[in-house]
């Protein structure tokens, strides 16, 4: 038997949210950790648990705290600097990928348009732990 990975996600779309509970709940390597809509959120879960996760997931375009400003503040959290942190978007764009990199993010990534892409994505973040 394994330890399953406990992943955090930061998702402001309910669609999305959905998507994810669902694909990562299929997963038998993988506990899904209440969902945050904004970084905010994700801060205040992390700040009031002693479950923390063994990685992050943050969407980049969510309102109060975008996902490089969460990311930031995770990384200037020593309880949290250690936390491999995947940063993604509709857009990854030179400057994102330059900026969550300069930030410590593990992974900067296009949100994928399949199934398959998700698959691809959480396996390579899950390779990283």
């Amino acid at each position: 038997m394994y330890l399953r990975k406990k992943i955090l996600l930061a998702e402001d779309d309910k669609d999305d949210q959905d998507f994810f509970h669902d694909f990562l709940h299929e997963r038998e390597d993988i506990h899904l950790l209440p969902i945050a809509s904004n970084g905010e959120e994700l801060l205040e879960y992390l700040h009031n648990t002693t479950e923390l996760p063994d990685a992050i997931i943050l969407d980049q375009n969510m309102p109060k705290l975008n996902g490089l400003q969460t990311l930031q503040q995770l990384k200037i959290t020593s309880r949290y600097s250690d936390i491999a942190v995947m940063v993604y978007s509709t857009s990854t764009d030179d400057n994102l990928i330059k900026e969550s990199n300069m930030l410590g993010a593990t992974l900067v990534v296009s949100k994928p348009s399949s199934y398959k892409g998700y698959q691809r994505m959480i396996d390579e973040l899950i390779s990283h732990l």
